[in-house]
């Protein structure tokens, strides 16, 4: 079982940054993938960034690429989300997610919520204009 705790959201201006930060119990979360959604009111929820569990190749959502990054800490059990360049549009409540490991393949499936076993309670994010 691994329980995800987000923090770092809060209200910032367009085109500031902020960081969030999702920690992780466990002492298995260094084989864990792991993912960052979003939900905004009325839509359902969607991808944003992963990362595979060595903190290797990374995948992002069009609408983010080149704003955000996402990394990961295995020694603090923490994944981060740097958030930069922020829109309107970016204002959601954000949702960081984990992957147990299996030996499905994580490159096909990282955009679905369903490829998810573990979620965090999420932290909520306003862009204001």
């Amino acid at each position: 079982q691994v329980q995800l705790v987000e923090s770092g959201g809060g209200l910032v201006q367009a085109g500031g940054s902020l960081r969030l930060s999702c920690a992780a119990s466990g002492r298995t979360f260094s084989s864990y993938a792991m993912g960052w959604f979003r939900q905004a009111p009325g839509k359902e929820r969607e991808f944003v960034a992963a990362i595979t569990s060595t903190a290797g190749p990374t995948y992002y959502a069009d609408s983010v690429k080149g704003r955000f990054t996402i990394s990961r800490d295995n020694a603090k059990n923490t994944v981060y989300l740097q958030m930069n360049s922020l829109k309107p549009e970016d204002t959601a409540v954000y949702y960081c997610a984990a992957r147990a490991p299996r030996r499905t393949s994580f490159s096909g499936i990282y955009a679905s919520p369903s490829a998810y076993d573990y979620w965090g309670q999420g932290t909520q994010v306003t862009v204001s204009s």
